[in-house]
């Protein structure tokens, strides 16, 4: 039975340049990121957008992604520590137990704070580059799915936020971890990402159905968080706190992003544009 499992044994380091380690992590990411930027570019041209405005996009994204994941992980999942280390919120380190500093990179960030971040960022450059918020947010669920997918498989190289035992003959065994046969939960992610993803494009390209702002965002932030929801049940716990909890940390962050998503999408269902 065991031959049946798959054996993941990947290192998360690619390299390592001086003390400086390049991850999977971080290049997943980026790749997640610019391929992202590419659909856009192209979205961009057929919605009659300035070139200018999705080059800004990309500064704009990628510090609200980041500075939301980075301080949504620090204060949703780990608060107790950050508030002693204000530090490490914002530097790639960590203390030692001898007190000396280490560089780590920043290995903590949580999507829903990226969520809000990106939410956050998207509301200031809409008012800058004059485009209606609701459709900008419209634009950027088409792709934020794709996005999803590339991070949660860059979890699954990193052999973190593994799932529960399991006898399943699909099962991984991630060895840096232990020997016990799990639920490959990055992957399930992964790949219901990608259908989501799929799912909100298709929409988009066939634009079959008269859709007023917002619904598409409506769309992609419910069907996501409901299947972040769904899959936790056969993921283990991050922190320790969330240990006899009935639904994790996880599961309840995503429980207003679904409201506001139905609300959005019942709200074009009775009008067909927003105002």
């Amino acid at each position: 039975m065991m031959a049946l499992y798959i054996n993941w044994d990947f290192d998360s380091e690619i390299i390592n340049i001086y003390g400086f380690p390049l991850k999977y992590y971080g290049l997943l990411f980026a790749c997640g990121l610019l391929l992202c930027m590419y659909i856009l570019k192209r979205i961009y041209r057929r919605e009659n957008l300035k070139d200018s405005a999705h080059e800004a996009l990309f500064i704009y994204g990628i510090v609200g992604i980041f500075v939301g994941a980075r301080l949504g992980h620090c204060f949703f999942y780990d608060f107790d520590y950050y508030s002693k280390n204000l530090l490490e919120i914002i530097l790639p380190i960590k203390k030692t137990l001898n007190g000396e500093y280490k560089f780590i990179g920043y290995a903590g960030l949580a999507s829903h704070g990226g969520t809000i971040g990106l939410i956050t960022s998207l509301y200031l450059y809409s008012k800058k580059y004059e485009i209606k918020y609701l459709k900008i947010l419209d634009l950027i669920a088409i792709v934020a799915p794709l996005g999803a997918t590339f991070i949660r498989l860059a979890n699954l190289m990193n052999s973190e936020m593994i799932g529960n035992p399991t006898t399943m003959p699909w099962a991984f065994i991630f060895s840096r971890i232990d020997n016990i046969p799990r639920h490959p939960a990055q992957l399930y992610e992964a790949i219901s990402y990608l259908i989501i993803f799929i799912i909100v494009f298709t929409i988009y390209k066939t634009k079959n159905i008269k859709l007023g702002n917002g619904f598409m965002f409506g769309l992609a932030i419910s069907l996501i968080f409901t299947m972040r929801i769904l899959i936790e049940f056969v993921k283990i716990n991050q922190v320790e706190f969330e240990n006899g909890m009935k639904l994790n940390m996880g599961q309840i962050l995503s429980i207003p992003f679904i409201i506001i998503g139905i609300y959005f999408m019942g709200k074009n269902l009775t009008r067909k544009e927003t105002k």
